[in-house]
């Protein structure tokens, strides 16, 4: 009668509502250590990644709070929030979402408990964290020595040699000038790549083969890294010619416990760019898939781990596989990790965020299975007649691709929507889940093949 009763009245759906909510926290009470409930949500992020969370929350009864910089007033992820506030007033689009002064100061005025920072802009910044720690306030993600750790790639190179866990060979510790570079090529001959010591997304990354290249592509690599992290250091590893990128999913709690959730394959990338993502990793070998989940959960133990994080490797033609770093932060292709595990990333930070352990949320290694195979592609806003350059302007007619086993992450996606040249050219994520990859393939086809977008330029891949 309870159900029936909520079919035929709003009354009777926000019963059920109130009862499931309450039936989830009595359930999922922490057992032991210290527990913080939170109440309240900030997302220190904007676009699809800062509904995504919203949204979780919103089923864990959770209110939200949405920043918005000066130029992003009607954008979506705004409206989404049950709070919304203006921060960086007067500064450029991007250096308002890495205003950290201004967002803890919006924070600490509208009672926020934690502040879920996303991906890109501050997700990956210790001193973020820090200040979050300072203010009293919760943040979503790792501790910000842990953040640090794995932010600084030299570091977290030599905490994976201490943990017996393969790495390319490369510098010890950042580059000094150009002669460090020059003896690295002259030991172990080219192809070379220069990667930012600080920050990653294919930012500060360029593969040197020849002699006559070093030069002009060291002061490529430092002048992006400067600009994408505010620091322009740079470390030299041996460039591994057509590998396999393949990323371990992990999750770890306050008390010590780290499980991984399987691997993805990210091998299909544009200029260092990942495009396409696949779970679990197809055709890959069943031992060396067995090492990279033990390697990725022993390294997260070293380092005491909290909350999500991403552990990356490459694969060479040998079936050799090499670690190149650890993502401190949910990946924008987490999707594909919980269309194959029906684990909800989001749901979990926030519960280990609040205190609660792995086995309190019925997380433990043995009970997390793959369920067939999920694949996630990428609509964006490109004109590939100018080298695939972002293009800006009004959405006139937008037509999603949708039907069974189709997952669409968006924000700024409907008619109407302008697009703004400040920001990534990320229009919607798909996800398409299937029995196998034959299966998820054919659903991802049509479903892009259903898509309309005029007045953008638009790119599928």
């Amino acid at each position: 009668m309870l159900w029936n009763g909520a079919v035929r009245g709003g009354l009777g759906l926000l019963a059920v509502r109130r009862a499931c909510l309450f039936s989830r926290s009595a359930h999922s009470a922490p057992k032991s250590g210290e527990y913080r409930p939170i109440k309240k949500v900030m997302v220190a992020n904007r676009g699809e990644i800062a509904i995504r969370v919203f949204r979780a929350c919103t089923e864990l009864g959770i209110r939200t709070v949405a920043v918005y910089s000066e130029q992003d007033t009607g954008q979506m992820h705004r409206q989404k929030a049950d709070e919304a506030y203006l921060i960086g007033k007067g500064l450029p689009p991007v250096a308002a979402y890495l205003d950290i002064a201004d967002i803890i100061k919006v924070a600490k005025e509208n009672n926020v408990d934690a502040i879920h920072p996303g991906y890109g802009f501050l997700s990956e910044r210790s001193d973020f964290a820090q200040a979050c720690a300072d203010a009293g306030v919760m943040f979503v993600g790792p501790s910000p020595d842990t953040v640090r750790m794995m932010g600084d790639k030299v570091e977290a190179r030599s905490l994976a040699i201490r943990a017996g866990v393969p790495v390319v060979p490369g510098t010890d510790a950042p580059l000094t000038c150009m002669q460090d570079a020059k003896a690295f090529a002259q030991t172990y001959g080219f192809p070379i790549i220069f990667k930012a010591a600080y920050g990653g997304g294919g930012r500060g990354m360029r593969v040197v083969r020849e002699y006559e290249e070093l030069e002009e592509n060291y002061q490529r690599a430092y002048s992006e890294a400067l600009a994408a992290f505010g620091n322009g250091a740079l470390f030299v590893e041996k460039f591994i010619e057509k590998p396999r990128h393949i990323e371990v999913q992990i999750l770890g709690d306050k008390f010590g416990n780290v499980i991984h959730l399987f691997e993805r394959d990210c091998s299909i990338q544009r200029r260092h760019q990942k495009v396409v993502e696949i779970a679990p990793a197809f055709q890959l070998d069943p031992h060396l898939r067995a090492r990279l989940h033990t390697d990725s959960v022993t390294l997260a133990k070293q380092v005491g781990y909290e909350n999500a994080g991403t552990v990356e490797f490459l694969v060479d033609k040998h079936g050799k596989h090499y670690f190149i770093e650890v993502n401190s932060r949910l990946q924008v292709e987490h999707t594909v990790t919980e269309e194959i595990t029906d684990v909800d990333l989001v749901h979990a930070q926030l519960k280990v965020c609040e205190g609660q352990s792995l086995p309190d949320l019925g997380l433990s290694q043995d009970k997390i299975r793959v369920n067939g195979c999920a694949i996630q592609c990428r609509v964006t806003t490109e004109d590939p007649a100018r080298g695939f350059q972002p293009d800006t302007g009004r959405i006139e007619v937008f037509r999603s691709g949708e039907g069974m086993g189709i997952r669409l992450d968006s924000a700024s996606a409907f008619p109407g929507a302008i697009i703004s040249p400040h920001y990534d050219s990320l229009l919607v994520k798909v996800i398409a889940s299937g029995n196998d990859l034959q299966g998820a393939a054919s659903k991802m086809s049509r479903a892009l093949a259903e898509f309309r977008v005029r007045g953008v330029k638009s790119v599928f891949v």
